[in-house]
């Protein structure tokens, strides 16, 4: 332990620091930045039925929904480096984004209507997850379907891999593609989380 630390110690052991102060210490620091423009994306987790999810957005719209399984330190460590090293918890940024999946859990909503960012995304994965919306509530289409849509009916195996990689899980509907066979096929968020749901739209 050197100097400072050993100072540091001392001040926090003769002013001891409640969590309430610390959390409205961060919350200023988080205000102050927002302010100045410094938060580039930004970030906050919700609890679903589907277990927590992490919301990013940067300035254009929501950029990524992460499940817990994907590691949350690991995926905003991929948006530091592929987006910028500015990313910051700031959950009122992600309010929008957060009711509408409350509603969409509690089966008020159907639809989203949020900005979003395709940033993560190119070339025909893009242009997949760009067609999945149309694929509306409560209905599935098979890998081979979705590739007729995008026009290139052969490549049903680079329609597979746009949905398991697919950042905007959910909002971006890849759970109601499916297999040839009506087997649910891979899923960012697991089989069990792809079959939730698929029967909360009564799919």
């Amino acid at each position: 332990m050197n100097l400072d630390d050993l100072e540091r110690a001392e001040i926090t052991a003769l002013v001891p620091v409640t969590e309430a102060e610390i959390d409205a210490l961060r919350a200023r620091l988080v205000e102050r930045a927002e302010a100045d423009g410094l938060v580039d994306v930004a970030y906050r987790t919700i609890d679903t039925p589907v277990g927590p999810l992490l919301l990013a957005a940067t300035e254009r719209g929501l950029v990524r929904i992460a499940y817990q399984r994907e590691g949350f330190g690991s995926v905003l460590h991929t948006l530091a480096v592929r987006l910028s090293p500015r990313v910051l918890e700031v959950p009122m940024r992600l309010d929008r984004a957060a009711r509408e999946l409350d509603e969409y859990f509690s089966g008020t909503r159907r639809t989203f209507d949020l900005p979003l960012d395709a940033a993560l995304s190119s070339g025909f994965r893009r242009t997949v997850q760009q067609i999945l919306p149309q694929i509306g509530y409560g209905n599935t289409q098979t890998y081979k379907q979705v590739a007729g849509l995008v026009g290139n009916p052969n490549a049903v195996r680079a329609v597979g891999t746009a949905c398991a990689t697919n950042p905007l899980p959910i909002v971006v509907p890849c759970h109601r593609v499916l297999r040839t066979d009506g087997s649910l096929g891979g899923y960012v968020g697991g089989p069990e989380a792809k079959a939730a749901l698929l029967r909360l739209e009564g799919a």
